[in-house]
């Protein structure tokens, strides 16, 4: 099986991925943020480097999607390409800060790849308010991410309340101002009582 991870950045997507896979042996796929290039550019200057993030992350989330094909093992997917493109994407298009040109080009690429991929079995969305983002994203620490705008944020919340509301296949809603798995491990064994339930519809 596919189960992906979705949600704004300093959602726990991460963390939740790791800790699935310990607990149920599925094998993880993470989001390349360790070693992309253009993490640190773009954060300091959004609009230059905005079609260079989006065009890296899309194709390293293309190699994802042959390795989920290929491996035999449930995959636990740290972000999705639906995301990168309908939500990250998008909101740099409406923010100004990926030209029409530049967005057409990665939209076409977008839509060839899309018609390649299947929805996951289960998607398990981590809903998280602005402020608990901007708090997490301080408390890890991560030097490139301290310029992130707060409108950037929102607006990447709103696009993902619109996308999750229309999204049509297998989801999970994780209200995230109510839960807190790295600290509470009765909170995690919440989440995976509701994915357990949601797992045996699948078999």
């Amino acid at each position: 099986m596919h189960i992906a991870i979705a949600g704004n950045i300093g959602s726990g997507k991460t963390t939740l991925t790791q800790l699935l896979a310990q607990h149920y042996k599925w094998q993880p796929l993470y989001e390349d943020t360790a070693d992309n290039p253009y993490l640190s550019d773009f954060y300091n200057d959004m609009s230059r480097w905005s079609f260079h993030l989006q065009m890296y992350f899309l194709g390293k989330r293309f190699k994802q999607i042959v390795e989920i094909r290929q491996l035999p093992q449930t995959i636990v997917q740290d972000r999705t390409v639906f995301e990168d493109a309908q939500i990250f994407a998008a909101n740099l298009h409406d923010m100004g800060l990926l030209s029409p040109n530049d967005f057409a080009t990665y939209m076409s690429l977008y839509n060839l790849l899309n018609s390649l991929v299947t929805p996951p079995h289960l998607l398990i969305y981590l809903r998280m308010p602005v402020p608990a983002l901007v708090e997490q994203i301080y408390k890890r620490g991560r030097e490139y991410e301290a310029s992130i705008r707060i409108d950037y944020l929102k607006n990447l919340n709103e696009k993902y309340e619109l996308w999750i509301s229309n999204y049509k296949h297998r989801k999970l809603i994780i209200d995230m101002a109510k839960i807190n798995f790295v600290d509470n491990p009765q909170h995690l064994s919440t989440i995976t009582k509701l994915i357990d339930t949601e797992l045996k519809t699948l078999r």
